[in-house]
């Protein structure tokens, strides 16, 4: 059988079936709509995960329109059951999205979201030629229509537009509502967050809360703007984020989805690398692959897996929130980058502008925004968090890169790096000692240095990660190593590097003794040894406040 042609950036679902385009069947996500208790549902998830593409499915299959789209559903799995005959073509739909509704300023934002509620409009222009509307309301929606409708007219469009489609159709409406949330990221960007927040709020809460006109609304986006922020007073909201079981496979793609298109597209031999590049997202306990950069890597066939979905992303906000942390929120990026979890409360809903003056909330942002995924939940608002995959460490990665950038010249760090690759412990020490006079600070080195400077030197080796395992306080043999670099070529040689503080009873040379003889003790080389690495660099370094000294072997 011929593979399909993948869909890459189509997310018109008509197009999609009706030109032959590989197609992973969510329809069983539209009956689970018809079935929930609530009118009205949001659904945040990270973006290119196929909400638009979803939304776009609900709307041929509710839409009453002309054409008889109930062909598209042919063989998928919403077409067995009741739920077919009873609910498809039967609804006059209000499609809009604000995808596009991310302008630096507010004059801006509101023609934007404007020119939305007016293509809203046109699609049932017809209205205006039934005998379905008054005169004042045939009026009012002209004036939606003319060139620069007043923006607070558009507050009501919503509520309106469902009472006259409700009126002439005979039957309640579905409102679907793709990248709510783009314009609220706009406004905090943009320093007009509460200008939007009012219209948002008045525009929602028309066309949502308590209309009698309403049979179903979904909305789609990357965060859950909070309750008191937007959906004030929604009680028929329900909302399901990445953390919740209902909904949790009907955005992104499952495991066994993914080994299907593998095998269509005769790449079985390269699940192990899609695997670990782009799945490792946990949805409501269900492990995701990452749509967009699974269908970029079958199309591009590519020799190494690369950062597809990290590429399309603008990353500025997420590195000026965890650059303004300072120095415990890197210490705990570079704990992520170490494969370990970190503990932290998560907040399904956000308040913008929370953002900047609660550095808790960057871990929900991470985490909602697909940079983390949750591991384990340790109480009602308390998760393990951990880096999804190989893709999204990369981000990880060059958020380092850049702080280091921004105090080390790269080519000291470079000659570093060099230096300790080929052994020579002297060269590295030299430039270690000059780095860490430039980044480090007295206040650094207060209560715990050991760790400092574990955190220092690990952030750095970094820059190897393409040719080592980076590996900290882990177990091998004995005890626990603080680092060890594993290479991926075994005929390179491996580094295990301990750290001690030389105290008031010893000499740096009593304490560059014990840290090396602790190495051998406590054999953190087998490790690398039963990996079948047959050349190992031992490499004490022990210092003081600012001075540093090295032993090898």
């Amino acid at each position: 059988m011929k593979a399909r042609k993948l869909p890459l950036g189509i997310s018109g679902f008509e197009k999609l079936i009706g030109e032959g385009y590989h197609y992973i069947d969510k329809t069983p996500f539209i009956k689970a709509v018809i079935d929930s208790p609530f009118e009205a549902l949001l659904f945040p998830r990270p973006r290119r995960f196929g909400k638009t593409l979803n939304l776009n499915m609900l709307r041929c299959f509710f839409e009453k329109s002309d054409a008889d789209r109930s062909g598209l559903f042919r063989g998928l799995a919403i077409r067995s059951g009741s739920h077919f005959e009873d609910h498809q073509g039967k609804y006059p739909v209000i499609w809009l999205t604000f995808k596009d509704v991310k302008h630096s300023r507010w004059e801006g934002c509101i023609r934007g979201l404007t020119a939305a509620v007016q293509k809203a409009y046109s699609r049932h222009r017809y209205l205006l030629e039934s005998d379905c509307l008054f005169a004042e309301e045939k009026a009012y929606f002209e004036k939606i229509l003319s060139p620069e409708p007043e923006y607070t007219a558009c507050e009501t469009a919503l509520s309106r537009l469902s009472e006259y489609l409700h009126r002439c159709h005979e039957e309640k409406v579905v409102i679907l509502i793709d990248e709510y949330d783009t314009p609220i990221h706009a406004a905090h960007e943009g320093g007009y967050y509460k200008q939007l927040i009012e219209f948002i709020r008045n525009f929602l809460s028309g066309g949502l809360k308590d209309n009698p006109h309403l049979f179903k609304g979904v909305l789609t986006g990357i965060l859950r703007v909070a309750k008191e922020s937007v959906f004030s007073g929604l009680n028929n909201l329900g909302t399901y984020t990445l953390l919740d079981r209902d909904f949790n496979t009907a955005f992104g793609f499952t495991e066994a989805e993914v080994t299907d298109l593998l095998h269509e597209h005769d790449m079985d031999d390269r699940n192990a690398d899609v695997s670990a590049w782009y799945n490792g997202y946990l949805f409501g306990g269900a492990v995701i692959y990452n749509p967009w950069s699974v269908l970029q890597y079958v199309q591009r066939r590519p020799v190494y897996p690369s950062p597809y979905w990290v590429n399309t992303a603008d990353s500025e906000m997420i590195e000026r929130l965890a650059t303004r942390g300072g120095k415990i929120i890197r210490e705990e990026i570079g704990q992520l980058l170490e494969g370990k979890p970190i503990i932290k409360p998560v907040y399904d809903a956000v308040v913008m502008g929370d953002l900047e003056s609660r550095d808790d909330l960057l871990w929900s942002f991470l985490l909602f925004s697909g940079y983390l995924k949750p591991v384990e939940q340790l109480d009602f608002e308390t998760w393990k968090l951990q880096i999804p995959n190989r893709e999204i460490r990369v981000v990880y990665r060059n958020l380092v890169r850049r702080w280091f950038d921004e105090t080390v010249e790269t080519n000291r760090l470079e000659e570093m790096i060099r230096a300790l690759e080929k052994g020579d412990v002297g060269g590295f020490e030299e430039m270690l000692s000059l780095i860490v006079l430039r980044v480090m600070s007295c206040h650094d080195l207060a209560g715990e240095p050991e760790k400092v400077y574990h955190a220092l030197v690990a952030g750095m080796l970094v820059w190897m990660s393409d040719r080592y395992e980076i590996k900290s306080n882990r177990e091998s043999g004995l005890g626990r190593f603080d680092l060890m670099l594993k290479p991926k070529d075994r005929n390179r040689q491996g580094i295990i590097i301990e750290f001690k503080r030389v105290d008031e009873r010893h000499t740096p040379e009593k304490t560059l003794e014990a840290a090396m003889a602790q190495i051998d003790a406590k054999r953190y080389a087998a490790e690398l040894e039963e990996a079948g690495i047959r050349e190992v660099l031992k490499i004490a370094i022990a210092f003081k406040g600012k001075q540093l000294w090295t032993a090898h072997k």
